[in-house]
């Protein structure tokens, strides 16, 4: 039995191979981080409040655990090469599906639309995250998944600003502030959403052609197919993967973990909108900045001077005092801003905001460092165990609502507790969870 995918001929084949991978792992940045856009421009469009607006996230990570296991059937019977060009395909699909939603503005089909996009990208992760362990040593995947995290969260700094250039042009932002909405009559309001719905057919058309073009390039390329297993599937059950316990924890932490990681990257417009912010839809790009930093930090850092367990105790330790600064800092002094990024000609946000922007830094070492400490040892059960991980997900699916109902009934600055018992459980694993090696 073998645990990695036959070694390549030489460094030029690694290289090769990573840059379709990086090519992936930007296409799933840019689809996934347009939600922190989309979430309160969909809130505009389809009149909603912010538990309803949220709902974005859920039918998007949901789909996750719904589809995980199928894509790992899927993989199992078509190859991990050629199930990325299936996800390519599925996730065209799902952005022609934005064309009768945007012609309707009807939240129900924005949401099918998005779950069908999920969908396609569930196949993908579940079969890019062990491709990139795989193809080295288990020591540096951290440090591989952080490279790749550059693409994935790079695409999270540029969507933002690409969304508002092409749905915002020739539109007065300050005219979709909340207030500015409630001073508007029926009339003028209706008139605004149904202009901003029909902004987003032409995008989605080219996302759409872009994803195809995409497919043609992933299947005629020369990147080579992962062979994990040589005994026979049979030989596992369904359930094989929960008698480890590494792995079965570490699916519980990428639930906190995607949790937090969505609430800090999709939930900082709604809150921004909330505090008037001018700015509020490119306020994911702050998020997406500092999680390029903490995945510099991974890339150069990690095993060198920086191992996976001690990557993964400051995340959780920052994650911890970054988030208590969101519940307790300013909401209207932006000192913190301005010291960090005022210098650089960067719009200043208040200090809570800030707060959550730096929340991108705890976050970005997260999954490059679970991933490998998870996967350890688990031979002819990786491809389930890796559908097992990305089952975790869905934790971006629910604990973002969680979130949505605490800011609609205690506030949207209080209601960001909720990350503390994530963080909590990150550092668990991070000292003792990923070290269980038996249930009893």
């Amino acid at each position: 039995m073998t645990n990695n995918a036959p070694a390549p001929q030489s460094k030029k084949q690694v290289v090769v191979a990573m840059f379709f991978i990086a090519l992936l792992f930007f296409i799933l940045g840019f689809v996934t981080w347009l939600n922190g856009s989309l979430i309160p421009f969909l809130k505009i469009v389809c009149n909603l409040n912010d538990f309803q607006a949220l709902w974005v996230t859920f039918a998007f990570y949901i789909a996750y655990t719904v589809m995980a296991l199928p894509s790992a059937a899927v993989l199992s019977r078509i190859g991990y090469k050629n199930g990325m060009t299936a996800s390519l395909g599925v996730m065209a699909v799902g952005a022609l599906m934005f064309i009768p939603a945007a012609k309707t503005s009807y939240y129900g089909l924005f949401l099918l639309a998005l779950f069908t996009l999920a969908t396609g990208m569930t196949l993908m992760q579940t079969a890019i995250n062990p491709y990139i362990v795989c193809i080295g040593s288990r020591e540096s995947a951290a440090m591989r998944i952080s490279i790749m995290g550059l693409f994935n969260k790079g695409a999270g700094i540029v969507v933002p600003m690409v969304f508002t250039a092409l749905i915002l042009s020739g539109i007065d932002q300050s005219s979709t502030s909340t207030a500015a909405l409630a001073a508007m009559d029926q009339v003028a309001r209706e008139a605004l959403r149904a202009d901003l719905a029909s902004r987003l057919v032409t995008p989605y058309i080219v996302m759409a052609i872009g994803l195809v073009i995409f497919m043609a390039i992933i299947h005629f390329s020369s990147l080579p197919d992962l062979d994990l297993q040589d005994e026979d599937q049979s030989s596992t059950t369904r359930f094989g993967v929960l008698q480890f316990p590494q792995l079965v924890l570490g699916a519980l932490t990428l639930f906190a973990y995607v949790g937090v990681e969505v609430i800090a990257g999709d939930t900082i417009g709604l809150y921004g909108q909330h505090l008037g912010v001018e700015h509020f839809l490119k306020l994911t790009s702050y998020t997406m900045g500092f999680m390029v930093l903490g995945y510099l930090l991974g890339a150069v850092a990690i095993p060198k001077f920086l191992s996976q367990k001690n990557a993964l105790i400051l995340s959780a330790t920052c994650g911890l005092l970054f988030a208590l600064g969101v519940m307790n800092s300013s909401s209207t002094d932006s000192s913190i801003a301005q010291a960090l990024i005022g210098w650089a000609g960067v719009p200043v946000v208040p200090n809570s905001v800030m707060f959550l922007a730096m929340l991108g830094f705890a976050n970005a070492l997260v999954w490059p460092a679970v991933w490998p400490l998870a996967l350890e040892g688990l031979g002819k059960y990786t491809a389930a165990g890796s559908a097992l991980l990305i089952m975790g997900i869905a934790g971006g699916a629910i604990l973002p609502m969680a979130y949505g109902h605490f800011s609609d009934t205690s506030g949207a600055q209080n209601a960001y507790w909720v990350m503390l018992p994530c963080y909590a459980m990150i550092l668990f694993y991070a000292l003792k969870g990923h070290k269980i090696s038996s249930w009893k």
